[in-house]
């Protein structure tokens, strides 16, 4: 049986199920943050530690956040643009997060480095004070 003659057996109420479900559940917005990010750390806390090495990083409230060096810090959405899985981490060789899902890559400003990360990432600023890090959009 063919698709189209499938969808007019099944009826108008049966396709409308069938597409509101796949928009629902298949909507790239899940790739994008539902608000605005704005929360400090306290980089001395045991949870934050790998924050004390060059290239080490952490994941918190849906951010990475990663220690690029020089009492620099550089943070990014957990969230992938190419199909929102939330698999993001810091990669200190190259100074790139990528993408472990799919293999998407990108620039430490977010650009897309290959196909899958051609849609950009999120970045949020950093602000050092003492060691309270402030992560905001």
């Amino acid at each position: 049986m063919e698709r189209a003659e499938f969808l007019n057996k099944m009826g108008l109420g049966a396709m409308f199920a069938l597409t509101a479900t796949c928009l629902g559940s298949c909507s790239k917005n899940a790739t994008t943050p539902s608000g605005p990010v704005d929360f400090s750390i306290n980089l001395n806390d045991a949870a934050n530690l790998a924050l004390g090495t060059t290239g080490g990083y952490v994941i918190q409230n849906g951010v990475v956040i990663a220690n690029t060096g020089n009492a620099s810090y550089a943070a990014a959405t957990v969230i992938c643009s190419h199909e929102g899985e939330r698999q993001i981490v810091y990669k200190s060789s190259g100074s790139q997060w990528y993408c472990s899902a799919h293999g998407a890559t990108f620039d430490i400003n977010g650009k897309g480095l290959n196909s899958n990360g051609s849609k950009g990432l999120t970045i949020y600023k950093t602000s050092l004070t003492g060691s309270s890090l402030r992560i905001y959009s």
